[in-house]
């Protein structure tokens, strides 16, 4: 069987789709460590109304994400519907770059940027249509091979955008490489990727849009988001908890925890590979909760670090966990409505807004109660709890593949 990086390079129909999130990961990369500054700092947004604005873009890029997902399903070619997203993405970033005002940040912000978001999950959408057609394992470990290249190409662009902002006196400039890296994937796929043969599209889907989100709102699928989400949801608790842990009862500095952070993101791609790999040989529920328990040893040890090196030490344990949390689910979560991958794709974003609920509201108990180090120790035992309650849903006769 060919590895998972010579099936992409091999088949088009996977490796353009994954060329364009690794062009889209720096749309992602370049505005998402400035936003709040430009938002706040140079377009004088309150610190109220900003939190708003990221509350509501975030609930339009899920909507935008389901129904677009829902729509694509009956599409036998996704190439147009993704030459329209990355339009999208062009003219909100452009936008904002080019008119720098409030009112057209805000309209960007919720709008344009989120439409363009759903590009994430289309793409891997388009990418699911082709391995449907492969061993599941092959499939799986493609996927994750997939993952682990954005994440690569996600870790390597705030430092090469840093680098160009270092002298600038605005922040701005970072919209603009993130219009031109929206240019890239619309390039790709208007230049290089070719339409699919009618031969080849998938039959039309006669299903309606209220139908889809049944499969949705099903009780099977829906207690699976939920505790995928959960899990999601301590990799974000870690990234509040994680840099005043550093900060204060480990007593390092800001320095450390800029270079931790990047040494955790460069190290995630290899093991979402090696997770990618395990899932040829393991089922994908299994391999998620091998990584997931990783996790919350990391977040308990966490808890009890009490100087910089100890959290050093830390980094391959957190890495190895947190590559399984980001790369698995996204075969997972397809693998629950299979038979629709735009459906199935959209669920990312669903479990990615309910992730961050959850993580927030991990972070105001756990604080309200304990300090920074007990909150990762609390968060470390809700994992544990579901990773338990998912184990214990698998083993009911009806799979994933079964109700898909």
């Amino acid at each position: 069987m060919p590895s998972a990086f010579s099936s992409i390079l091999r088949d088009v129909r996977i490796r353009i789709p994954t060329l364009t999130l690794i062009a889209l990961a720096f749309t992602y990369a370049s505005t998402m460590p400035y936003q709040s500054i430009i938002g706040i700092n140079e377009l004088g947004l309150s610190d109220r109304a900003y939190s708003g604005l990221i509350f509501l873009a975030a609930a339009v890029n899920v909507c935008t994400s389901l129904t677009l997902g829902i729509w694509s399903d009956k599409l036998s070619d996704r190439r147009p519907l993704v030459l329209a997203l990355s339009i999208s993405g062009m003219l909100g970033f452009g936008m904002i770059y080019e008119f720098r005002t409030a009112a057209v940040f805000v309209f960007s912000m919720l709008v344009l940027i989120p439409i363009s978001n759903s590009t994430y999950s289309i793409l891997f959408a388009s990418i699911r249509t082709t391995t449907n057609t492969m061993d599941r394992g092959q499939a799986a470990a493609i996927t994750s091979t997939v993952r682990a290249l954005f994440s690569g190409s996600w870790a390597l662009a705030p430092g090469l955008i840093g680098l160009y902002l270092i002298h600038s006196q605005s922040m701005m400039p970072a919209y603009g490489i993130a219009g031109l890296a929206s240019l890239v994937c619309f390039s790709l796929y208007l230049f290089v990727a070719k339409p699919a043969p009618k031969r080849e599209g998938p039959p039309p889907v006669h299903i309606g849009f209220f139908s889809s989100l049944g499969r949705l709102l099903s009780p099977h699928v829906l207690a699976r988001i939920g505790i995928i989400a959960s899990l999601l949801g301590l990799q974000r608790v870690s990234s509040v908890v994680s840099p005043l842990i550093i900060t204060h009862s480990a007593g390092g500095s800001v320095v450390d925890v800029g270079f931790m952070a990047g040494l955790v993101a460069f190290l995630e791609m290899p093991f979402m590979m090696m997770w990618g790999g395990l899932q040829r040989r393991f089922r994908s529920v299994h391999v998620l909760a091998f990584g997931a328990t990783i996790y919350c040893l990391y977040l308990v040890l966490l808890g009890f670090a009490s100087a910089p090196w100890q959290i050093y030490a830390l980094v391959p344990i957190n890495a190895c966990g947190a590559a399984a949390i980001l790369s698995v689910p996204i075969t997972y979560l397809q693998d629950l409505i299979a038979d629709r991958p735009g459906l199935g794709s959209s669920l990312i974003s669903v479990n990615t807004f309910i992730a961050n609920g959850l993580s927030a509201s991990v972070f105001a108990i756990g604080t309200g109660f304990t300090g920074y180090s007990g909150t990762a120790i609390f968060a470390a035992a809700i994992g544990l709890g579901s990773i338990g309650l998912l184990l214990f849903l698998e083993r009911t006769p009806r799979t994933s593949r079964q109700t898909a």
